[in-house]
């Protein structure tokens, strides 16, 4: 225990305990599928369970990526000194850490019931394929893309015990957002990634990347907007939350624009409010429950 106690801040770093911006990307979604799937107020036990979920499969994941990327990441000036890759955190120590968190997200999940527990081995194997796929997939922020969907149906599962189509609908739009994000997270580490022979999406698109992530935005506000307003009626805080998320992708237009690895980092960064946005908005829809 005292080994642990030691070690703490090295796992903390090694889970970005303090870069919340990661979970917040993959809450904002979940909560808003949640709110969507109970047509208001979830309740607190499946808000607890997706929400710690959240935090916890997140940072479960960031261990896994580290064993996996640690001969990359020490090429990367920005990766260099993680915990595995700096070899202060080893890679048994860093999967450990993961195997413990992940099965605290799987106690969560058993306490809803058989169509989510079913399906949280699905997002598990994603999450753990993710990592390697940037080694043959030509596009591998399209898995990542995936990953962080899914909270998006499981939500849907564990409150109606089936996924209805517009599930699946949401997670293609936020798929869309995905790669969004993470194409400008690429962005930052272009050059070293060339230089080391990782496949990314900043790679793939050359020089039509940035109007490839302004395309993303678009498709990922529209699925949404399609969705949500299908069959309902109003509405009107929902164009509200949409133009805020619009002018979030405005302004992350002119950071990437020059594709400076600050800007670059800076609006993958300040991605989750776009998140957020939406996320008042379906407060608006569903009548905050």
């Amino acid at each position: 225990m005292r080994a642990v106690l030691k070690k703490l801040p090295l796992y903390l770093d090694l889970i970005r305990w303090n870069r919340p911006a990661g979970w917040l990307l993959l809450l904002w979604p979940t909560l808003s599928a949640l709110w969507l799937a109970a047509d208001g107020f979830p309740g607190w036990h499946l808000l607890v369970v997706f929400s710690l979920g959240t935090v916890l499969m997140r940072s479960a994941g960031c261990c896994i990526n580290d064993v996996a990327d640690q001969a990359f990441d020490k090429h990367v000036k920005r990766t260099a000194q993680r915990p595995v890759t700096s070899g202060r955190v080893s890679s048994g120590e860093a999967l450990g850490v993961g195997g413990v968190l992940a099965l605290a997200a799987f106690g969560l999940v058993l306490t809803t019931n058989a169509q989510t527990i079913a399906w949280s081995f699905a997002a598990l194997a994603v999450a753990i394929v993710y990592p390697y796929a940037k080694r043959y997939v030509s596009m591998p922020q399209a898995v990542l893309g995936v990953a962080f969907s899914f909270g998006i149906p499981m939500a849907f599962a564990a409150v109606q015990g089936h996924i209805p189509w517009n599930a699946w609908a949401l997670l293609v739009g936020n798929l869309f957002w995905v790669l969004a994000y993470d194409t400008q997270y690429a962005m930052v580490d272009r050059d070293d990634d060339l230089r080391i022979g990782i496949k990314t999406s900043a790679i793939t698109l050359g020089r039509f990347d940035v109007a490839a992530v302004l395309t993303f935005y678009v498709l990922y506000l529209a699925i949404w907007t399609g969705v949500l307003l299908s069959g309902r009626v109003g509405g009107a805080v929902w164009w509200w939350a949409l133009a805020a998320a619009a002018a979030q992708v405005v302004w992350h237009a002119r950071l990437i624009a020059d594709r400076s690895r600050e800007g670059c980092f800076r609006a993958f960064r300040l991605n989750h409010w776009v998140g957020f946005s939406l996320f008042v908005g379906v407060l608006a829809l569903t009548g905050l429950g």
